[in-house]
């Protein structure tokens, strides 16, 4: 089954008063783009962290977001208590010696003070268990972003069949048209010739032109390559093997090569015309081959 390229995955778990939440998106791409944001104290699993995901994606245009914040109510610092005892000390001599009114609100003014709150250092550093943690959200949040794609990829799959049996619906119209167009086109080339007047010609000879002529129009390996694509596109479709959007959209090309080439050979409005439906149909496998891993 074939998986899109395109998906999200988000997980969330905590850890010591942390919420830590890892976010996976995935865009088409013809290639592996893969961009990470993570906190400064999870860098040293920044590339453990991509070689994990590039590997389970295999291509598209990823972004990997991780963030870590403090859950609610949980206390980000503690308060700097020497450093408001020397501010406190300070301001009541200001307020001696410039003969001033002390703070109503003790409470306001110091909190205000610069570095009134410190944090811990070592509770900022990310110790093993946490980036334990990380490793496991991300991983989540891939698993996430693959049963993502692999949802999208069950509703390309229906949208390809479709398009396909309609070309090959298409496709098993143009027998009916192939006698009457050799008929005619021969009718034609004899009507041209009867107009003319006084103009000999050896039957012979004119039946082997004609019949080199009706080869060059006749679109029977172009029937039989088309149609061995089409089966090749619904094979590699259904196919156990990951990765198949770049083979689908070389087998489209050789599809379209297969159509253009029986459209130049009709010599037929209403051949012509099935040729232009398939084509309508062809581009909208292409445009959306491109989102296929």
């Amino acid at each position: 089954m074939i998986l899109s390229m395109t998906g999200f995955g988000k997980a969330v778990k905590v850890y010591n008063n942390k919420k830590i939440t890892a976010e996976l998106k995935s865009l088409n791409s013809k290639q592996l783009d893969f961009g990470a944001r993570t906190p400064q104290n999870y860098r040293e699993i920044e590339m453990e962290l991509r070689n994990s995901v590039t590997q389970a994606l295999m291509r598209g245009k990823i972004d990997l977001y991780v963030i870590s914040e403090p859950i609610e109510g949980a206390p980000s610092g503690t308060i700097n208590i020497p450093m408001l005892q020397q501010y406190k000390a300070q301001i009541e001599q200001m307020a001696k010696e410039l003969n001033l009114p002390q703070p109503e609100d003790w409470y306001a003014t110091l909190l205000r003070m610069p570095d009134a709150l410190k944090t811990d250092a070592k509770c900022n550093e990310a110790d093993k268990e946490e980036l334990q943690v990380v490793k496991d959200v991300v991983a989540e949040a891939t698993q996430q972003l693959i049963e993502f794609r692999r949802q999208e990829g069950a509703r390309l799959c229906t949208f390809f069949e479709e398009k396909i049996a309609a070309i090959q619906a298409l496709l098993n119209e143009v027998p009916r048209y192939e006698e009457p167009r050799i008929a005619k086109i021969k009718s034609r080339i004899l009507d041209s010739l009867a107009k003319i007047k006084e103009v000999d010609y050896d039957n012979n000879r004119f039946e082997q032109e004609l019949i080199y002529y009706i080869e060059k129009l006749d679109i029977t390996e172009e029937k039989l390559r088309l149609q061995n694509h089409l089966n090749y596109f619904l094979e590699t479709l259904h196919s156990e093997e990951p990765g198949q959007g770049k083979k689908l959209g070389f087998i489209s090309q050789e599809i379209g090569r297969e159509v253009n080439t029986m459209g130049s050979k009709a010599n037929q409005a209403e051949l012509q015309n099935l040729v232009v439906r398939m084509k309508d149909h062809l581009e909208q496998i292409k445009e959306q081959v491109l989102n296929v891993l």
